[in-house]
């Protein structure tokens, strides 16, 4: 094979725990996976860590990010953050938008990402700002990273006038599906429904902020699903947060948990977000306010575990890194296990990608090379160790690098 090789990544271990493995490619695909490979094409040491085709943000707002010194923070509830934001973005200009969402997806990238969906706000204080600026980011950062826009109602419909209007706009520009958040509105049923109308009209997907309290009592949930079953949405429907099903008795949890596989809706956690917002109220023994999703895999929901914002009043942390996610998702869901952390890998790599109407890519002949390498050798090390992403390739060229840390002894 000598001299038909575009690069080679020697000695990586898949994520099934197979390898090490050298793993060659050509013409923007993967053209060989063997024990060794012999080629003059430039060689990656992958020196054991784990190959994988890159991890998958199901949930980021770029529009929003680093807006967090234009905020006043006191109560650190989601009624503030809502309040600062709104206040804000109301300043927002293109330039001022790219700028910060450009910083983001550079980390993004440098962490691993290849695939993201940014929910981009459509109304009257962002106007199409926003999402004029986040549509160039989307064509700027190609070569790297595919990046979806949510076409996204933050501040409700029935009671901001011209927003559906609005929405219809960036679906007929471009906004690959649309986004609601019916807890703003002052009818959230009419709100899902809108959602699911222009979802209709414009042949979409939906996803939704839903249910965002420690409350059991009024869940909108069970609204969505039945939207969902009703127009044959199913695998086309999302939600995020959804910290109400966190405070669920078991087996309520199992019953909802049934409902949302058969119906075909994905869910999302965001645990820096949920943890830092909920249970606010609580002076002592404080609730996590995270979903467990893990456990809601298990009984078929398709879920995945995402960023939501980046230094901002919702997030005031965060450096775009799905595994550091992962691994505060694990934390505080107290899962350990290498079968368990496994399942956490994927809901920032396979099964987040299903949860965007995609199939997962595997490391096998014949596919693009889109690659990462991590420095931990199988999934599970990689979400237990916070392991860094050493190097990616975009169709197989090369689209980042980070270098090895180096020690100076005496």
């Amino acid at each position: 094979m000598r001299g038909s090789l575009d690069g080679l990544i020697r000695g990586a271990m898949l994520v099934d725990g197979s390898g090490p493995w050298d793993v060659g490619f050509a013409g923007g695909r993967i053209a060989a996976i063997e024990r060794r490979i012999d080629s003059d094409a430039r060689v990656f040491d992958a020196k054991g860590g784990l190959v994988c085709s890159g991890l998958v943000e199901s949930h980021i707002h770029l529009d929003k990010a680093g807006i967090l010194d234009r905020c006043q923070l006191c109560a650190g509830t989601l009624a503030e953050a809502i309040s600062e934001t709104a206040r804000a973005k109301q300043s927002f200009t293109v330039e001022d938008v790219q700028a910060r969402a450009r910083s983001v997806v550079e980390l993004a990238i440098t962490h691993g990402t290849t695939r993201m969906r940014s929910f981009v706000e459509v109304d009257p204080r962002a106007g199409f700002r926003s999402f004029e600026a986040i549509s160039r980011i989307r064509h700027e950062f190609a070569w790297a990273i595919e990046i979806e826009i949510c076409a996204f109602a933050q501040d409700g419909l029935s009671n901001d006038p011209g927003t559906e209007a609005m929405l219809d706009r960036a679906l007929a520009d471009g906004a690959q599906l649309v986004g609601g958040c019916p807890y703003t509105d002052s009818d959230p049923p009419a709100h899902i429904r809108q959602i699911f109308d222009l979802a209709q009209r414009h042949d979409v997907a939906v996803d939704f902020h839903l249910d965002f309290d420690l409350d059991p009592g009024g869940a909108l949930l069970p609204l969505v699903i039945g939207e969902t079953e009703r127009r044959g949405w199913g695998g086309r429907v999302s939600v995020g947060h959804v910290t109400k099903l966190s405070v669920l008795p078991p087996a309520e949890l199992l019953a909802i948990g049934r409902r949302l596989a058969d119906a075909g809706i994905g869910v999302t956690v965001l645990p820096a977000t949920d943890l830092y917002l909920m249970g606010r109220e609580a002076s002592h023994r404080v609730p996590r306010g995270l979903t467990p999703a893990h456990q809601l895999a298990e009984l078929g929901v398709v879920t995945s575990i995402a960023s939501n914002n980046i230094l901002n009043p919702f997030t005031p942390f965060g450096d775009a890194s799905l595994v550091r996610m992962a691994n505060l998702y694990a934390t505080a869901a107290q899962v350990g296990t290498a079968a368990g952390l496994g399942q956490v890998f994927r809901m920032i790599s396979g099964d987040a990608a299903r949860l965007l109407g995609i199939a997962p890519m595997r490391v096998a002949v014949g596919e693009p090379a889109d690659l990462v390498v991590f420095a931990a050798g199988s999934a599970p090390a990689v979400v237990a160790e916070i392991a860094p992403a050493l190097a990616g390739w975009k169709n197989g060229r090369a689209s980042f690098l980070r270098a090895a840390p180096r020690l100076f002894a005496p």
